[in-house]
């Protein structure tokens, strides 16, 4: 048996432990392991994979990033293209990458990424090539998946982050707004908001109204406390208002960004306070793993290679009620999971007196 692995989209603590897990259960069934450098990137060069063992992933498990590199313009169905008037757009070339997939007799692809790697997995298994995946993504928003590699780690660097901050805030008398990724959905926001004791959690489930975040902060100084701490997810959006937003490059979906300060701004203005805002940006993604993703990632890892030799293809791998259980990946494309507004811990960021916005 041959098989290869990939990193797709944004890097996430756990991936290299997942890549060792994958690697070192491969080899004890004497299979052959090769990885797949930047995405699919490499996959359209003179050495499409790289050969991985023992050695290669020896001591990575601690690691942060990806060992193999991603991409998030990896995308072998939207490549991005120079056309010949200098001027770029994106190609199919797809049918490329499964030529080289028979070339050279790979027999199966562990694709471990988030719902943009899923959906991409979803579309070459339609092309018969055979997939497992594993979930990942720190913002922890894959359908069907209770828990993905990278977001326990994010979530404790948030929580760290905001703690820190929360002292500067309180010292000047300050409105401070942390923004932390959480493009559709805010299990960041929501949980290193309510781990930080933070006074207000904006998140993209719930539109937001300036009237409500403005009567918290007017509450707490009515009780002598003269600085507000606000978590907003990149995400989040006002009543009736549109997505913060940076641009688009090539082959990418619109960069996400700005609401922090946007939301900073427009209170002071309100309440005569003065604000900061800070973008915890890509902090989020960096460094060690948790001792829980790192457990998390190398249990996925095994558990994909056990579904490969089961030959149960075309699933993803995920965590059920604290067990690996196998569903298909074509059962999650077009779906994400939410935040639920009825959740206990919905409900105990309520019952605390965080203000959500509405």
């Amino acid at each position: 048996m041959k098989i290869a692995i990939n990193t797709g989209g944004g890097d996430a603590p756990g991936l290299n432990a997942a890549i060792r897990a994958a690697t070192l259960a491969a080899l004890k069934r004497g299979w052959e392991v090769y990885g797949i450098k930047n995405g699919y990137g490499s996959i359209y060069t003179d050495e499409p994979f790289v050969k991985l063992d023992e050695d290669k992933v020896r001591g990575i498990t601690l690691q942060g990033g990806t060992i193999l590199g991603t991409a998030n313009k990896g995308n072998p169905f939207e490549m991005p293209h120079q056309k010949d008037d200098g001027s770029w757009g994106t190609k199919d070339v797809s049918d490329q990458l499964i030529e080289t997939f028979d070339d050279y007799g790979i027999d199966a692809l562990v694709a471990i990424g988030g719902d943009g790697s899923m959906n991409i997995a979803s579309r070459l298994i339609h092309k018969g090539l055979n997939i497992v995946g594993v979930p990942k993504t720190i913002d922890n928003d894959i359908f069907g998946c209770d828990v993905t590699l990278g977001f326990d780690t994010a979530i404790d660097i948030a929580t760290g982050a905001i703690d820190r901050i929360t002292t500067t805030a309180e010292s000047h008398h300050r409105l401070m707004v942390v923004e932390v990724m959480g493009r559709y959905a805010g299990w960041i926001a929501l949980y290193s908001g309510i781990a930080s004791s933070a006074d207000v959690v904006l998140i993209p489930e719930i539109p937001f109204s300036y009237d409500s975040i403005v009567e918290k902060i007017k509450e707490r100084e009515a009780k002598g406390r003269h600085y507000t701490m606000i978590v907003v997810a990149e995400g989040a959006t006002e009543k009736d208002g549109d997505i913060v937003t940076k641009g688009k490059e090539v082959g990418q979906q619109v960069q996400l960004g700005g609401i922090a300060d946007r939301v900073a701004n427009e209170l002071s203005e309100r309440t005569g306070k003065e604000s900061r805002s800070v973008v915890l940006g890509h902090l989020q993604r960096g460094g060690s793993p948790s001792t829980y993703d790192r457990l998390i990632s190398l249990r996925f890892g095994a558990a994909a290679i056990r579904c490969i030799q089961d030959n149960d293809f075309n699933k993803l791998v995920v965590l059920q009620d604290n067990e690996l259980t196998r569903i298909p990946i074509t059962s999650i494309e077009g779906k994400m999971k939410s935040v639920s507004l009825e959740s206990d811990t919905m409900q105990t960021a309520r019952d605390i007196g965080i203000c959500m916005g509405d």
